[in-house]
């Protein structure tokens, strides 16, 4: 891996572990334009260059002022950027944003399809990890929770330790498992800062711990 490689990764996980919760409870499309952007302007090759123009056609497309992007559109350009540029990072943010249109659409299926292939064969392990807890978020929709745990078995990154142990309480709960949600949710707790963990997190705590009483 390059410096420059080295340098994006350790920005992406400072960056998750300083938004990642916010993030995983329904903004992942804001750390595909913070950092995406951030990268191509970090990284100035001419394959760059190129791919950051249709990036930000992705963008425009996407964000449209209506709140409702034209799906087609998005998919074209993302398939612009796995064509062109197969097997880079920016290629599996357009997947990200394929992904986020096809939930908003109820498109469950295809937004798994989409996440699955970047869990298989990440760019880096920090977009891997991105797109196994929202892949876990999607099976959950599912109602595949099972199926959803065993993808957030094994360790994981430190910046990344709060949100896929929150998302392991969460699917727990789904699964009428109370008591192994509350242990997940006091792992995720115990990740976060002090003032990071007064919130949804902590209401999710006291809700399990008032059900206990």
């Amino acid at each position: 891996m390059s410096s420059t490689e080295d340098e994006q990764l350790a920005d992406l996980k400072d960056w998750w572990s300083r938004n990642g919760k916010p993030l995983v409870t329904g903004g992942l499309l804001a750390l595909v334009i913070v950092f995406g952007w951030q990268a191509f302007h970090k990284y100035q090759s001419g394959q760059a260059q190129g791919a950051s123009v249709l990036y930000q056609q992705l963008l425009e497309t996407t964000l449209t002022p209506d709140g409702k992007p034209d799906a087609a559109r998005v998919a074209d350009l993302a398939s612009k950027l796995s064509s062109e540029y197969g097997g880079t990072a920016y290629a599996q943010y357009g997947s990200l944003f394929v992904a986020k249109v096809a939930v908003d659409s109820g498109k469950l299926d295809d937004a798994a399809a989409q996440l699955k292939a970047i869990v298989d064969k990440p760019a880096n392990p920090a977009l891997g990890e991105i797109a196994r807890q929202r892949l876990a978020q999607v099976l959950g929709a599912q109602n595949k929770a099972d199926e959803a745990l065993k993808l957030l078995d094994g360790d994981a990154d430190k910046a990344f330790l709060a949100t896929r142990e929150e998302l392991k309480g969460d699917l727990l709960v789904q699964l009428g498992r109370a008591d192994d949600a509350y242990k997940a949710y006091q792992k995720a707790k115990a990740a976060l800062s002090d003032e990071a963990a007064v919130g949804g997190l902590q209401i999710k705590l006291d809700d399990l711990a008032k059900g206990d009483a």
